[in-house]
């Protein structure tokens, strides 16, 4: 069932068809094949490149299309709804593709963003390590400056992308200072001394490879140093804000995918000579699915538009993260309640749904981690 989304231009609601042709006839086909196989839709990246996705928030001037955030989510969302590994690996392109667009210098931009955005480099954000993943102070790697050029070394963990991307937005230690320590480094996958660890075995988004990163004493020119020595802690929140709208778009989805499977289920599926949709109790479960579905959407949508207002929104996007991706989990394990003995097996994609909105809750910042950031902006702002 389409959403009958509310958008704030002309253009966006021909953005909006052009995204449903391609998730129709491009993505929805494939995912449970390659979600099965285990197969990186490596190709769907370029398709979504091709047709101007890949860069939706950016600028026009690198390639970009310059949509807000409110619409660049919404069409997220339907590319999760088709197939959630993509939507997950667009959000982490996007995300990846921040530190660059927001804080490189206009050399950088100017090289690098319009094959960001075209789809020809995919990349892969490399933040969390062994050792420090919610905690980034917590970090290891290191970038020593050598003449011209910065030498990392050390381990990163639970890369998206990683083996595929083309290049790692990376966070390094350059000093001791456990928040003004960290840079930033744009590190191309040609790198010498960089390998990957073997991928994960992964209960859900199996299509969407995950490995260890390893720097084995990699050389990256000063230029490629994002924003300042030190700044790396300021471009990692910072992108993580942005990154987390896109996860609870993603996650809104899914939840709008098991959802609409539920729904049809229902209607087609008879016992006692009834469709199961005539029992009061069914009713009321689908209710309950649709209404956690739709307040998510609300609120995603929300911290967007705070967002594309120049407002402050840390709180909300965490707040976003946590609403909408709980809704998710429960949405989707309803969907599985619904379909009942169908719902348990690979038949249909209802099981797959419920596997994929578990990670939901855990990357881009556990929802714990969620609660936290809420907490202390609340209590910050009534000190």
């Amino acid at each position: 069932m389409a959403v009958d989304r509310l958008l704030p231009t002309e253009e966006a609601g021909e953005l909006l068809g052009l995204v449903r042709d391609l998730c129709e006839h491009e993505l929805a086909p494939y995912a449970a094949k390659a979600e099965e196989t285990e197969t990186f839709p490596r190709e769907a990246f370029h398709t979504l490149g091709k047709a101007g996705l890949l860069g939706l928030p950016y600028p026009e001037q690198y390639g970009g299309a310059e949509q807000p955030y409110e619409v660049y989510l919404q069409m997220l969302e339907e590319i999760a709804a088709a197939w959630m590994s993509v939507g997950v690996g667009l959000s982490v392109h996007t995300m990846t593709s921040y530190a660059i667009a927001t804080f490189g210098t206009a050399d950088q931009r100017e090289l690098l963003l319009p094959d960001m955005v075209g789809g020809e480099l995919l990349g892969a954000y490399a933040l969390s390590e062994p050792q420090a993943g919610s905690d980034i102070s917590g970090m290891t790697t290191k970038a020593i400056r050598d003449g011209d050029h910065y030498v990392l070394s050390g381990t990163k963990s639970w890369i998206t992308h990683g083996s595929h991307a083309d290049f790692y937005t990376t966070f390094a230690r350059t000093s001791a200072d456990p928040k003004h320590g960290i840079s930033a480094f744009h590190v191309p996958a040609s790198a010498d001394g960089l390998s990957f660890g073997a991928p994960e075995r992964k209960m859900g988004l199996t299509g969407s490879t995950t490995t260890l990163v390893n720097y084995d004493g990699v050389r990256v020119p000063v230029a490629n140093l994002i924003g300042n020595e030190g700044d790396g802690m300021r471009i990692a929140l910072s992108a993580l804000d942005s990154g987390r709208l896109g996860i609870a778009a993603c996650a809104v989805g899914l939840a709008q995918a098991a959802l609409d499977l539920a729904a049809s289920y229902a209607l087609g599926r008879e016992q006692f000579g009834r469709p199961i949709s005539d029992f009061q109790g069914m009713q009321f479960l689908l209710a309950d699915m649709a209404a956690a579905t739709e307040s998510a959407r609300s609120t995603y949508l929300q911290a967007a538009r705070r967002r594309d207002l120049g407002r402050p929104f840390t709180q909300q996007a965490a707040i976003a993260k946590l609403v909408c991706t709980d809704a998710a989990m429960k949405v989707t394990t309803d969907a599985v309640q619904v379909l009942g003995g169908y719902g348990y097996t690979r038949e249909f994609p209802a099981e797959r749904y419920m596997r994929e909105a578990k990670v939901t809750q855990i990357f881009e910042g556990t929802n714990q981690i969620q609660r936290l950031v809420i907490s202390r902006d609340l209590l910050r702002s009534v000190r």
